[in-house]
């Protein structure tokens, strides 16, 4: 790890990632720095990376983003030049949410969203698969969510 955190720290960052949007005030007062402190550990938090940003979480339903899905694509060859060629070809693609290359027999696992099935179908067959640099694709449509958190878990790090 990058940056040592305390139990200050850590406390700031459960805080966080329950109630981003806390005032500095209450956030110090909650774990009993004074409010310039706090702001002070909190300013580094987010200088040294370990706080990354700020986000509304949006459910997709209700905003009409209904279909979601991982999909495990293989590319034609293996290389530098090909993963960079497709890192630089989806990385503006809005039906992908995240993109991790991966270990097994796949290359890349994605996450993908779309409004309906046909739309989920027409970015797979008219985008993906149309990529010369990929040679397969496989996916899995999300039927139920039974667990979602953006929490990470905090108590290792004491």
């Amino acid at each position: 790890m990058s940056h040592m955190l305390d139990e200050i720290d850590i406390n700031i960052l459960k805080i966080l990632q329950i109630e981003g949007r806390l005032p500095n005030s209450e956030l110090a007062q909650r774990i009993f720095l004074s409010p310039s402190q706090c702001l002070r550990r909190l300013r580094h938090l987010e200088k040294t990376g370990v706080v990354r940003g700020y986000a509304a979480l949006l459910n997709p339903q209700s905003i009409g983003l209904g279909v979601q899905a991982y999909v495990y694509v293989t590319l034609e060859k293996n290389g530098q030049d090909s993963a960079d060629e497709f890192a630089e070809t989806i990385k503006n693609w809005e039906e992908i949410l995240e993109c991790w290359a991966v270990t097994g027999d796949e290359d890349y696992l994605m996450r993908a969203i779309a409004p309906s099935l046909q739309d989920y179908s027409d970015f797979l067959m008219k985008r993906l698969l149309a990529l010369p640099i990929v040679s397969g694709v496989r996916s899995n449509i999300l039927l139920q969510e039974l667990k979602d958190s953006t929490i990470l878990p905090l108590k290792q790090l004491k």
